[in-house]
């Protein structure tokens, strides 16, 4: 076994799958200070995770005895990483949840993909879809400078704040009931503020970071 159950401070986590996607969430998991163990196919894939990461296994067969041998059981939280081979990415979900891992999160490359994913028991992410909305929102307006989809009525976007808004208090900018938007946080040269009143004045180069829906943050974006 390669991953045991010792007493951990923080969770751990299971990547399986070194594609793009794998190996750049395995990576920054690892820069964070995560513990954490790879699992890939591919030896060349996992002798360059062994650069962040002492537990990167190769494993030719993802059955519940294989698996099961390298400890990813004794994880808080397993990610599959694979998209390209929808039977390999199903029974492979199957087979951790069947551990009882307590998150068990699975890529999909397609609706129908997601769907069974979802009745195994798993979490599913879109990397690809998710990447294509947040560049076309950027895209549908410049000053929109990032754009996270929460839900379909609820996201987080980071853009600049208005120029007529330059002077004036949060509220007399009435950005809440004209906008219906809320202020989580506000950043300018480096420095962010997270604990935001209503009589913070905005100030030139304030990069506003706010939550609510698309229409909206799309509204205040054109404002001048």
């Amino acid at each position: 076994m390669f991953f045991g159950k010792e007493k951990k401070e923080r969770d751990s986590y299971g990547i399986i799958g070194l594609g793009r996607f794998g190996y750049a969430l395995a990576e920054s998991l690892a820069e964070s200070g995560a513990e954490l163990l790879v699992i890939d196919r591919d030896e060349e894939k996992v002798r360059a995770a062994r650069e962040f990461t002492e537990n990167a296994v190769v494993i030719h067969s993802m059955d519940k005895k294989t698996l099961k041998d390298t400890g990813i059981q004794n994880c808080d939280v397993a990610v599959v990483c694979i998209g390209e081979n929808m039977e390999f990415s199903i029974l492979t979900t199957l087979n951790l949840v069947s551990f009882g891992i307590p998150t068990v999160i699975a890529k999909a490359t397609s609706k129908e993909h997601g769907e069974i994913l979802s009745r195994l028991g798993a979490e599913v992410v879109y990397p690809e879809r998710d990447m294509a909305i947040r560049l076309a929102n950027r895209l549908e307006n410049s000053k929109v400078l990032d754009f996270i989809q929460l839900s379909e009525q609820i996201n987080i976007s980071k853009l600049q704040v208005p120029h007529n808004f330059i002077g004036k208090s949060i509220e007399e900018s009435g950005i809440r009931p004209k906008f219906g938007l809320n202020v989580i946080a506000i950043e300018n040269s480096g420095q962010v503020e997270e604990i935001i009143k209503p009589s913070y004045v905005f100030r030139d180069g304030d990069v506003l970071i706010v939550s609510g829906n698309k229409e909206n943050v799309l509204r205040l974006a054109g404002e001048e």
